[in-house]
């Protein structure tokens, strides 16, 4: 029961009693004396389900009995649920000190009701979905909507260490949901850890837990829809939170959206008679691109002229179109004057040129017509079909594509960040150098070293985790002794701030500087390069303390070419001998599995002859991506 500013609660001593049901009766002071029948009976299966909740208030009179001025239908329902729990023949009665008071919580009780805490709630509504109560008949019973219910309930499906930490206040409601997209335990308390640190927000939730997954609203799901998705053997996640679905198979996903654009696509270069066709995966290219990473022209349309009449007419339907008194009849008039103007590909046009085919955010075909390779760009000009001024980017190479792809230079960055943080742990001293530089106008007074608050650190672990360990003072997986020390570090927590500091206090210096050390080394950022390289020197970060290069986290990542070059470095080979030759000519996989051994097994390493030179250069070998 919510306190009102008219109860006086100094005069209300909290004073809890088990009343024989037998002994409680409805007070007059109750001002709920007629009550709807209706959900009375829900009510009572609720008790019988999850017991009474919410304790009912009363005033004892002078025979001994208890009229109660608060939990009227909570009495009817008793009286119910009592055949089917007999213990619900004792009931809680918070007793009320005098008439007066107890005409307060009556009043107070009528105009503002507690609600139950949110945790509570989830339990209490999945008590009753196993005694088989429908979702209709809970939500009656609370007087809440079945779409409320539906959310909590997929709340209840979390682990009981989700719920817990929601109650005690250490997760947001958010973070909460987000973890409902997955039904894999494991994975959930791994997530749970980082998100009660304040290390994930609801995002980053999701996407550990689905880091393949892809959004309902992604223009890839909207172009091949959930029914077409379904029925090739895809499967969802249903975020009942917000409505939305997840696609948990991306190369089904994406096996589909390149079907059904390739066949989109040549029906579209069929039907205009263009001479080749491509697709794209970019929702949104820009021409500036095309010309600058592929050297495409562009070739535009012939534009048409219109007739004096034609002019008259369409300044006519024009007028007409900008008062919005245009008809149906007038408008498709005014389309068709308007495609003369904007005019049309001719066929020699046609015949060196083709389209650009791609989706667009929304889901929607869009496509970019009449551009000019290469190849075919001499001849477009030769025939007057692309000027001079727009082919002067022509005959330049393509730009360079990256040696390394995006995510993995962002996981590669995350083990540095890592190697660093971990260093630090053991250089306290140059730790609070650091941070008192940052906070010191020697540094400019932009503390750029070091991220504080909600999600203000930066991640230090990549997406793909094999063969990477960090510690558990940094975010990973805690052994027995960590857990036991949080252990009692939360012990302390529960004795209130005052008894806590004391009890930390007590605990010694020792603790006290691992702390500031762990909290600051968990906090430090990226830096510049040249000062990031700086302090990796001086502090002696190794990015392979901490993590191992293997098939799965790296040499799948890289290109055929980069494995070749890094095989040949390794061993001291020469590009003519029948080693690497054989090397070269293997397969992708093959290629990965053989560095893979390399990097990884002794017996593969002692068969190869690997001297201590090259061992020591294997171990200290990390992608220069950096």
């Amino acid at each position: 029961m919510t306190n009102q500013a008219n109860i006086d609660t100094a005069a209300a001593t909290d004073v809890i009693e088990y009343v024989p049901l037998t002994d409680l009766y409805l007070s007059d002071l109750n001002p709920r004396q007629e009550v709807v029948e209706e959900g009375i009976d829900l009510l009572a299966d609720s008790l019988v389900a999850c017991g009474l909740i919410q304790n009912l208030a009363g005033l004892r009179d002078d025979a001994g009995k208890v009229g109660v001025v608060a939990g009227g239908r909570r009495l009817r329902a008793l009286n119910i649920a009592v055949t089917a729990r007999p213990d619900l023949a004792q009931v809680p009665v918070r007793m009320a000190p005098s008439a007066f008071v107890a005409e307060e919580w009556a009043n107070a009780e009528n105009t503002a009701r507690e609600e139950l805490d949110p945790v509570d709630e989830v339990r209490a509504y999945h008590r009753m979905a196993e005694k088989a109560l429908s979702i209709a008949k809970i939500s009656q019973a609370f007087g809440v909507t079945e779409a409320h219910v539906r959310r909590r309930l997929a709340l209840a499906g979390l682990p009981d260490p989700v719920l817990d930490a929601l109650k005690a206040g250490e997760i947001s409601m958010g973070q909460a949901k987000a973890m409902t997209v997955s039904e894999d335990d494991k994975k959930i308390l791994e997530v749970l850890e980082r998100a009660k640190r304040g290390w994930f927000n609801e995002y980053q939730i999701i996407s550990a837990l689905k880091p393949d997954a892809v959004d309902g609203d992604n223009c890839k799901a909207r172009f091949v829809g959930q029914e077409a998705y379904e029925a090739a053997g895809g499967s969802i996640t249903q975020d009942l939170f917000e409505d939305e679905v997840i696609f948990n198979n991306p190369d089904i996903l994406d096996r589909l959206f390149a079907e059904k654009l390739g066949d989109k696509a040549t029906r579209l270069q069929e039907a205009e008679g263009w001479a080749w066709v491509q697709t794209t995966e970019d929702s949104n290219p820009f021409w500036y691109e095309l010309q600058r990473d592929h050297g495409f022209a562009r070739t535009y349309r012939i534009e048409g002229v219109l007739s004096k009449e034609q002019t008259e007419r369409y300044d006519e339907l024009a007028d007409l179109a900008n008062g919005d008194v245009l008809d149906e009849d007038g408008q498709q008039e005014l389309d068709a004057l308007q495609e003369i103007i904007e005019g049309e590909y001719s066929d020699a046009q046609k015949a060196l040129s083709g389209i650009l085919v791609h989706v667009s955010h929304n889901g929607s075909v869009e496509v970019m017509r009449g551009l000019v390779r290469q190849d075919d760009q001499a001849e477009a000009l030769a025939q007057g079909i692309i000027e001079e001024s727009k082919h002067r980017d022509a005959g330049k190479a393509p730009k360079e594509k990256p040696a390394y792809s995006q995510k993995f230079v962002e996981d590669m960055t995350a083990i540095r960040l890592a190697a660093v943080q971990t260093a630090l742990l053991e250089k306290p001293d140059y730790l609070l150098s650091l941070f008192a530089f940052a906070v010191s106008p020697a540094s400019g007074y932009g503390n750029d070293l070091f991220g504080f608050g909600y999600n203000a650190t930066e991640r230090n672990a990549p997406e793909i985790d094999d063969q990477f360990a960090l510690d558990p003072r940094l975010g990973g997986e805690r052994d027995e002794e960590t857990e036991a020390a949080l252990e009692a570090l939360r012990d302390m927590a529960g004795q209130g701030k005052v008894d806590a500091f004391a009890a930390f206090r007590d605990a010694g210096k020792k603790l006290r500087n691992g702390e500031i050390t762990a909290f600051l080394a968990r906090a430090f950022k990226m830096q510049s390069p040249d000062f990031m390289a700086e302090i990796e020197a001086e502090i002696g970060a190794d990015i392979r303390a901490i993590w191992t290069p293997s098939a799965e986290n790296c040499f799948k990542r890289l290109k055929g070419p980069q494995l070749d070059a890094l095989y040949l470095a390794m061993l001291d080979l020469a590009a003519d001998c029948d080693a690497y030759k054989s090397f070269a000519k293997s397969k992708k996989g093959e290629k990965n599995a053989a560095l893979h051994k390399l990097f990884n097994d002794p017996d593969q390493q002692k068969a190869l002859g690997v001297t201590a030179e090259q061992k020591a250069r294997i171990e200290a070998w990390v992608p220069e991506c950096f």
